[in-house]
């Protein structure tokens, strides 16, 4: 009898064990049960969708074409702190797309650095955006484009990434660096990252469980940031439900996932294969979210990307106005 109740036990764990690991199916948008389409979409050739929306001047009569990549917890709905005034200045066009498993673009399980470039490429083609292109990327959106440096860089006319997410476990990146980065971190932060990176298979678990929160922002935002997170609090369709409408696991999980998992290269193994001035990192010198440090290494050992450092600047210059036309001349110069 005793064995029966140990067996019965032992079942009933491992059961639980299973649940609490298993992350729940995506609502596919369109499906019979999913949430409903409203936005422009382009199909892929491996039928996978991606939805986007064009800002600025008409892409048909754009001199300049850029794709902008969104951060985490973000969709083709971002802050754009631009007008159309501005863009029509530059004579440009932004296309700005849902990444996998966002919005309204199809979840994408084999997602990986790799994918998202090519995801990249493929909509610029679908687009009809020409040969060659400019891309942006933003916090954990600019793995992409380091992606898009590495593996369509004939594609490119020029690329920035606006405070650019580091991977402490990057091939080829100093481990003293690393280490050191990593701790300046809150507690919970690296538990989060840890986990994606060394058990990513208990990430979802991790994310519900409710001993520990999994992420914290509180202290990482200085009173710039607050000031910024203030007017873009309220960005029309981009709310939670938006962002996250197929499932956060599909999202925001998969995102944290490939950007924090065993990568195939590392920033420090790419050759330049542009003109001078053309890919730029832009970093505010007060950024708390991410480790100035780690971002002055990459470019002292790849001197052809240009850094620029905004003072007093934290992790929201994107949305500040002065600094995204700043941003949008270095890039088209």
């Amino acid at each position: 009898m005793n064995l029966d109740i140990v067996v019965a036990f032992v079942v009933g764990l491992v059961g639980w064990v299973y649940q609490a690991l298993k992350p729940p199916p995506p609502k596919i948008c369109g499906s019979p049960n999913g949430p409903p389409l409203t936005s422009r979409r382009v199909k892929l050739n491996d039928g996978r969708h991606l939805a986007y929306r064009e800002f600025g001047v008409p892409k048909e009569k754009a001199q300049y074409k850029i794709i902008l990549s969104h951060g985490y917890n973000d969709s083709r709905h971002m802050h754009l702190a631009a007008s159309q005034e501005l863009m029509e200045e530059f004579n440009a066009c932004i296309i700005l797309y849902d990444r996998a498993g966002y919005g309204e673009s199809d979840p994408y399980p084999s997602r990986s650095a790799k994918t998202e470039a090519f995801d990249i490429e493929e909509l610029a083609d679908k687009l009809e955006l020409g040969s060659k292109f400019y891309v942006i990327g933003c916090s954990l959106g600019a793995y992409p484009i380091w992606s898009c440096l590495k593996y369509i860089p004939h594609r490119l006319l020029g690329a920035s990434l606006i405070v650019p997410f580091v991977n402490y476990w990057w091939p080829s990146i100093p481990s003293s660096l690393a280490k050191q980065s990593f701790r300046k971190l809150p507690l919970l932060f690296r538990f989060t990252f840890g986990i994606a990176h060394y058990t990513p298979w208990i990430y979802y678990w991790w994310t519900k469980q409710k001993w520990f929160p999994s992420m914290l922002s509180e202290g990482m935002f200085i009173d710039y940031d607050l000031e910024l997170l203030k007017k873009i609090i309220d960005t029309p369709n981009n709310g939670p439900d938006e962002i996250t409408r197929q499932g956060e696991y599909e999202s925001l999980h998969r995102d944290v996932l490939v950007a924090f998992g065993k990568w195939e290269f590392g920033p420090m193994e790419l050759t330049n294969q542009f003109k001078e001035g053309c890919v730029h990192i832009w970093q505010g010198s007060a950024d708390r979210v991410l480790p100035n440090e780690f971002n002055h290494y990459i470019v002292k050992k790849l001197p052809w990307i240009r850094y620029h450092e905004v003072p007093n600047a934290g992790h929201l210059l994107v949305h500040d106005h002065e600094n995204f036309e700043a941003i949008m001349r270095s890039l088209l110069s």
